[in-house]
């Protein structure tokens, strides 16, 4: 039987060995291709090396990314601001200590701090100075007590509230320019709609206009108009987060809706009233679209006995109209150190107010 199996198998040992060179060829080229998608590797691990240099890399720009993307992202900002914001606010600086004027602005003359020494002399820097604070007072108070009362009765459940609360921000959204000259006519002497309302009440005519008071509660009332909603709407959010248990242990003491808006809204309104003081404050300073698009074809004059020219007006007179640049850079700096006032002014209070709500 052994001698039959080796007689056997030796015809295919013998094929085998004739083929052997064949098989030997195919399996060498197979072994010569590498599969698709496969990363030859070397003896030495190189491949494995390469991947762990770009797993490195991929971390190291991860790392730059989630160090450097917020800076990236704030960038733009500071960009504008000082292209916008503090180079001007520095070149308004430096030509307040010149005479320059605005036909030639590269030619400067030094001149120190003569042109705010003039300002202390000048008549019409002092009138519109107390323009601008009459004008403030009428417009501010009013406006903060008329949405302080808004924002009250919007605090209540009403059906089609947010109609109102949209119906209340239409004006802040209403164009200057629109909303003055509707005021213009408003305020006509001939044939304004409150001098035909007077004169049914048996009032004689006013001429809004040409008069000091007059004029300026014009002014006044066109700034009421666009402001007051978007301070309710200020308001109206503080008031929402007022506890309720204040309002449940008030009414459970007797308090009536009056007392409990005296006793308990508005103290915890305080410091919201406070910004909004000192918001309206500085809008009033800058006040500079109403008071020049009430005037007309008037000018920046702001009447014709500057009885309604404010600080925004004399600087665009004395910088646009004048062409003396240096005395408006000048005036645009004495308005920016009455903000840094209202400023200290308004954080010496909140201070105080803190010190007190910590007692």
């Amino acid at each position: 039987m052994a001698a039959r199996d080796t007689s056997t198998a030796a015809p295919s040992e013998r094929e085998g060995e004739g083929a052997a060179p064949e098989v030997r060829a195919r399996a060498a080229g197979t072994r010569g291709r590498r599969a698709p998608g496969r990363t030859a590797r070397g003896a030495d691990g190189s491949g494995g090396a390469g991947e762990e240099r770009r797993r490195e890399r991929r971390s190291r720009w991860y790392r730059r990314d989630v160090r450097w993307s917020p800076y990236a992202f704030v960038a733009p900002f500071f960009v504008f601001f000082l292209a916008f914001g503090l180079f001007p606010l520095l070149y308004t600086g430096w030509a307040s200590l010149h005479r320059v004027e605005l036909t030639a602005p590269g030619d400067m003359e030094w001149v120190g701090l003569r042109n705010f020494s003039r300002l202390l002399s000048d008549e019409f820097f002092w009138n519109a100075l107390k323009n601008t604070l009459t004008i403030g007072v009428l417009s501010t108070v009013p406006q903060l007590l008329i949405a302080l009362g808004i924002a009250h009765l919007l605090n209540y459940r009403l059906r089609g509230s947010m109609f109102f609360r949209v119906a209340v921000l239409t004006p802040y959204a209403t164009s200057v320019a629109a909303a003055t000259l509707v005021f213009v006519l408003l305020f006509g002497r001939d044939y304004g709609m409150i001098n035909w309302a007077l004169g049914m009440a048996g009032i004689d005519p006013v001429d809004w206009q040409n008069g000091a008071w007059t004029s300026q509660l014009a002014v006044s009332t066109i700034v009421i108009w666009r402001w007051t909603g978007y301070n309710a709407l200020i308001y109206l959010a503080a008031m929402q987060s007022v506890p309720d248990d204040l309002y449940e242990s008030a009414a459970l003491d007797g308090a009536s809706r009056w007392q409990q808006f005296l006793h308990v809204t508005v103290p915890s309104l305080r410091p919201t009233i406070l910004f909004t003081v000192v918001v309206s404050t500085i809008g009033a300073t800058q006040l500079f679209g109403e008071p020049l698009l009430y005037n007309g074809a008037g000018g920046a004059n702001g009447g014709a006995n500057h009885q309604f020219q404010t600080l925004g007006l004399y600087l665009y007179e004395q910088g646009w109209v004048n062409l003396h640049l240096g005395r408006a850079s000048a005036i645009a700096w004495t308005m920016f150190l009455i903000l840094l006032v209202i400023g200290a002014v308004n954080w010496l209070i909140s201070r105080r107010l803190r010190r007190s709500q910590d007692r």
